[in-house]
């Protein structure tokens, strides 16, 4: 039986880990993270009202489906069948991810319905997005009810240890909502400088990161909106912190992918916080 204390194995001499140092800051460019890639072996899932694959921004690049809901018992239920979008939230962030990230494996993960959803539908959702070999995951919603604050907070501390990204946007309004509050999660809110790709960092947490969030309609090109296609000439006001934190969540797809020459340190330098999208609440 051991006599050494609890836990120190790992530093023992023969279990060490070195790892190469980082460059100086100012040599750390956007072509040295990102250069080259695409996102492409990256597993992402859009947790959110489900993804349009038909939508123009899409272009049937959806790898997979689930739409949680609940049986009789209470129990949840995972239906991995191909699903629309309930409302065009979760289309919404999808096709701004995949501007960033084209070859990313985008999972459609539907836990809500046209006007919300449950926070158990939620938790459900990100459950499967850990047990399913997820690498990154958008949750462009939250919760302000407390009684899912130690869940969440236990599940998104799991989702960090097993090296699965959670991006969630930070409420639009200044009230305490979950998981963006959670040091696990990467919390995004938005600026309104019109580059995809500037992002700022706030050393004064909760909300870490800052990225583009326009506060214009979502219109795309040939009358498509972002949020409902259906209604063709329908304008979305798809702005604010939920259309900052996918394009957060994209830059996170293309780090471990192939190609990636700082996939090894970027993975040690995880971005921790929480992202929204249209920042849908969850009772």
């Amino acid at each position: 039986m051991s006599t050494r204390p609890a836990f120190s194995d790992a530093f023992d001499a023969e279990h060490l880990q070195f790892l190469e140092p980082l460059l100086p800051v100012e040599d750390i460019t956007p072509d040295w993270a990102w250069g080259g890639t695409t996102g492409k072996g990256v597993k992402v899932a859009v947790v959110d009202s489900g993804v349009d694959a038909d939508h123009p921004l899409i272009h049937g690049r959806v790898a997979g489906y689930v739409a949680v809901s609940f049986g009789e018992g209470g129990d949840p239920v995972f239906d991995d069948t191909p699903h629309e979008d309930t409302s065009g939230h979760g289309t919404a962030c999808a096709g701004l991810i995949l501007g960033v990230a084209p070859e990313c494996e985008l999972y459609s993960v539907r836990v809500m319905g046209r006007r919300g959803g449950r926070g158990s539908a939620l938790i459900a959702g990100i459950r499967w997005v850990i047990d399913h070999g997820m690498q990154a995951a958008n949750l462009s919603l939250g919760t302000t009810k407390k009684d899912f604050f130690s869940v969440l907070h236990e599940l998104t501390d799991e989702a960090y240890f097993r090296h699965v990204v959670l991006v969630t946007a930070a409420n639009n309004f200044p009230i305490p909502s979950f998981p963006c509050e959670y040091a696990s999660v990467v919390s995004v809110a938005s600026h309104e400088t019109n580059d995809p790709y500037l992002f700022y960092y706030n050393p004064a947490p909760p909300t870490e990161f800052g990225a583009f969030g326009d506060r214009r309609p979502g219109r795309v090109e040939g009358g498509w909106d972002l949020q409902d296609h259906r209604e063709q000439r329908r304008s979305a006001a798809h702005h604010g912190n939920r259309r900052a934190d996918p394009r957060e969540a994209s830059v996170a797809d293309r780090l471990p992918g192939e190609g990636d020459p700082a996939g090894a340190q970027c993975e040690r330098h995880r971005q921790r916080g929480r992202m929204t999208s249209s920042r849908v609440t969850c009772a």
